[in-house]
C-alpha cells in the first residue's frame, strides 16, 4: 500500500481531494504553498492528518475556489480561511487567508509529502506558522496542543530552530 493509498483509506476517500487541489493549482500556475501539519511531515517523521492547510496567492483564491467548485468540492468561507470539502472524503483543505502567510509562498520548495509532490513552505516559515497557530487563543485547545506537538517535532529534528521560539514555548518543548 502506498502512502497515498493509506491516507485515502483513513479518509474514507472516494475522491483524492489533495491531488485534485494540487492539480488545479498546477494547471492554473497558481502560486501556493502547503503549511500546517502536512508541511511539518515534509521535514520530520510523518503523522497522519486529515487536513491540508495551504496558502494561495491572494488574487488567485477566488479563481481556484471556482475551479474546485466545478470539480464538485464544497466551498465554505470563514473570517480567516476557506474550507474545501467533499462528501466523498473526510479530508479537508483549508485555504489560509491571513495575509501574514503570503510571504511564505515565495520561499516554498517542491517536496514529497505522503506520496504527493507539492510546494511546501520553508522550514522556518512552517515553524513560524505553528507558533502563530499555537498562540492563537481563539483556536480550540486540542488544535493548539497539536500545534505545540508539531513545534516540538520540528525543534527535536532541527535543534537550531529553538532560538526562533518565544521563551514560553521554548520552555515547553525543550
Amino acid at each position: 500500500m502506498t502512502a497515498k493509498e493509506y491516507l485515502a483509506s483513513l479518509a474514507n476517500g472516494k475522491t483524492d481531494i489533495i491531488q485534485l487541489v494540487i492539480d488545479i493549482l498546477k494547471k492554473g500556475e497558481t502560486p501556493y504553498c502547503v503549511i500546517g501539519g502536512l508541511a511539518v511531515n515534509a521535514y520530520v517523521e510523518p503523522v497522519v492528518s486529515l487536513d491540508l492547510d495551504i496558502v494561495i496567492v491572494t488574487d488567485r483564491i477566488d479563481e481556484m475556489c471556482e475551479k474546485a467548485s466545478r470539480k464538485g468540492l464544497t466551498i465554505s468561507r470563514f473570517p480567516h480561511s476557506i474550507n474545501l470539502s467533499s462528501h466523498e472524503s473526510d479530508l479537508r483543505v483549508q485555504v489560509q487567508t491571513d495575509e501574514r502567510y503570503q510571504d511564505f509562498i515565495a520561499r516554498a520548495q517542491v517536496k514529497q509529502v505522503i506520496g504527493y509532490e507539492m510546494r511546501v513552505g520553508a522550514l522556518e516559515d512552517i515553524l513560524l506558522g505553528k507558533v502563530w497557530a499555537y498562540t492563537d487563543e481563539t483556536r480550540r485547545k486540542s488544535k493548539r496542543q497539536k500545534d505545540l506537538a508539531d513545534i516540538a517535532r520540528l525543534v527535536e529534528a532541527f535543534p537550531h530552530l529553538s532560538v526562533r521560539l518565544p521563551e514560553q514555548i521554548r520552555r515547553e518543548v525543550t
